[in-house]
């Protein structure tokens, strides 16, 4: 049988024109156009081309760079380099340009704030192109590890025990000093000694201004290699990363807008994140969801204040374990009398309230507790059982009702499908375990080229290469 083989030292003839490298049908053509019919003044990227000086490259050319690069995965400054000399398609892109890995790390740091905003004017391309109705969004989020270890994460607890141990260090070696010079017996030592002393007082010095800051701010913790990180819980364990949230449009999957945030949980963010992308939409949208992780009742109000329609689960709502007969849904509360009942019938008087956690304490007569048959399993307290109700536990009430209806309980599955996708692609597809950069607005930046990666899949997919180019020249 025959073999096919390659012959290096074969004579071609390449086309004469880069123009010609690539297919008409090709991804890297839809990538173009799209950064062609961006407006690069409104994303903050100077457009000049008459400055005088040194020439500089095409901010143009260099944003189609990093979102065409992002797109495969390619988020290394040196990497992008490697494809602009020997991938076609990159060379296409860039129309011959070879800028270096520093040119490439310079421009993507300078213009973090105009990377930013590209996913917006890519979700506006959506909403014009009618991939996005803007009628039902759904949010979600997903951890994502940052550009630094969880061995550099201090807190005061680690500080005041590494201090401690400091100073013990300290007065050992000091009180070593000593009785060499009393003994006067190697004294070259000496030297060695109080180099250690000023190792380790330096040492002492780091961690205390490391405590002073983390007081000063008063956060809980502090990353010395990235600041702005947190710590992170995941399936992965505990690691430095951030909280990346996404807003997900029902009708094609598009992502409307994106943001990161160092909380570890996504109990404050419900509101701020659909505000976000109303105005991103330049319109209200008719419904709202999310799952249990966003059930804070006071961001839930924010949005239902509006007219929205909320469909967001309780905390029980989602569990999949059947809820015990005395459960505090199974207590009813009579607004008349401001008290609870519980299922054995007996009465729930309110006793106290707290006003920083903004809910109201209910219990019983620790007696008529002790005397129910149901002690033991409903409570094992003397003095009798207790509940607690939130100062907005109507509207509560009221969203758990409409989570339940028919009509929202097919949104909600349909959330999965939108909401979740996006994810999947972005730490997949595209590769990203992690952000490359440090600080807020550089993790954003590259959320936003990531989010817009996704955005240009679907809408590939959806209209193919030749039809998303003809819409957008459209």
């Amino acid at each position: 049988m025959a073999y096919l083989s390659g012959e290096r030292h074969q004579g071609q003839l390449f086309p004469q024109q880069i123009e010609d490298y690539v297919p008409e049908n090709v991804p890297v053509r839809a990538y173009d156009a799209f950064v062609d019919a961006l407006d690069l003044p409104a994303l903050g990227l100077a457009w000049e081309p008459g400055k005088v000086g040194a020439p500089a490259y095409d901010p143009r050319t260099m944003l189609k760079l990093l979102v065409y690069g992002y797109s495969y995965g390619l988020r290394s400054s040196r990497k992008l380099e490697r494809e602009c000399h020997y991938n076609l398609s990159f060379i296409w892109l860039t129309g011959g340009l070879k800028p270096d890995h520093k040119t490439i790390a310079e421009f993507r740091r300078r213009h973090k704030k105009a990377l930013t905003a590209v996913l917006k004017q890519c979700a506006r391309v959506g909403l014009k192109l009618g991939l996005i109705a803007g009628n039902t969004l759904f949010v979600d989020g997903s951890k994502v590890r940052a550009s630094a270890g969880i061995g550099k994460t201090w807190d005061t607890k680690r500080c005041k025990k590494q201090l401690a141990k400091l100073d013990e260090r300290i007065r050992k070696i000091l009180a070593e000093c000593e009785s060499t010079d009393a003994c006067e017996k190697d004294n070259a030592s000496l030297v060695r000694l109080q180099e250690d002393v000023a190792h380790e007082q330096a040492l002492r010095a780091k961690v205390k201004a490391i405590l002073e800051q983390i007081e000063s701010q008063g956060s809980n913790s502090l990353n010395t290699t990235d600041a702005d990180c947190a710590r992170m819980q995941s399936r992965q364990g505990k690691h430095a990363g951030y909280n990346l949230q996404a807003v997900v449009d029902e009708q094609q999957g598009l992502i409307v807008s994106s943001d990161v945030v160092n909380d570890n949980n996504d109990r404050n963010q419900f509101a701020a994140q659909i505000e976000q992308a109303q105005e991103t939409l330049g319109k209200p949208c008719e419904t709202a969801c999310a799952d249990s992780g966003y059930s804070d009742v006071e961001e839930l109000a924010k949005i239902d204040s509006q007219g929205v329609n909320v469909v967001v689960p309780t905390q029980y709502q989602n569990g999949k374990e059947e809820l015990g007969p005395f459960h505090v849904s199974r207590f009813t509360y009579d607004h008349e009398r401001d008290c609870f009942i519980c299922p054995a019938g007996h009465l729930l008087q309110h006793a106290s309230t707290e006003r920083r956690r903004k809910r109201k304490n209910y219990r019983a007569v620790g007696s008529v507790c002790r005397s129910c048959p149901h002690f033991g399993v409903c409570t094992r307290s003397r003095h009798g059982r207790k509940v607690t109700r939130l100062f907005q536990a109507d509207l509560r009430e009221k969203l758990q009702r409409q989570y339940e209806q028919p009509d929202n309980q097919a949104i909600y599955r349909r959330r999965k499908e939108r909401a979740e996708l996006p994810f999947g692609h972005i730490k997949h597809n595209l590769k990203c375990t992690g952000f490359t950069l440090r600080g807020l607005d550089g993790v954003k930046a590259q959320a936003s080229l990531l989010a817009t990666c996704f955005n240009m899949t679907r809408m590939i997919n959806l209209l193919g290469v030749a039809g998303l180019i003809a819409a957008l020249a459209g």
